[in-house]
């Protein structure tokens, strides 16, 4: 491999992250009311029968945001054994998981410390994972 690479060939930051959803109502309230996301813009492919969402904390243009693809004619999805999660910082893990749990949302491994991973202060990471209404799993890294 040549030293003599042209950066601008190179690719430099994350754009977004795309998961199909059965119910596109659903999912964004979910996103929005139970993570505090907002819906940036919207896409509709009425000839290709689907509509893109995408959904984050922020602007574009420095943020990498979700796009829930919804195809009209699918109603479920077999997730594949390769999918790992999505992973949100949050400050009071055990408060969010709270505030999650009284809004129904399922709470899969409750807020703790991870047994192998220790932080930048020597510090055990503390987290908790939770569902989507597909079944997607969500990363709760509680950063102080």
């Amino acid at each position: 491999m040549s030293n003599n690479i042209n950066p601008s060939a190179i690719p430099n930051r994350v754009l977004y992250t795309m998961i199909r959803v059965s119910d596109l109502d659903r999912s964004i309230k979910f996103y929005r009311d139970a993570l505090g996301m907002r819906e940036l813009r919207r896409e509709t492919f009425t000839e290709g029968r689907f509509t893109l969402v995408f959904i984050g904390y922020g602007d574009e243009a420095s943020n990498a945001v979700i796009e829930l693809t919804y195809n009209w004619d699918e109603d479920a999805y077999e997730h594949g054994t390769a999918y790992g999660h999505v992973a949100l910082e949050v400050a009071d893990i055990n408060a969010a998981c709270e505030r999650l749990a009284r809004m129904d949302v399922k709470i899969v491994r409750d807020p703790g410390p991870m047994i192998f991973a220790v932080d930048e202060t020597g510090e055990r990471e503390v987290i908790a994972f939770i569902e989507d209404p597909d079944g997607y799993r969500i990363e709760l890294i509680e950063k102080h």
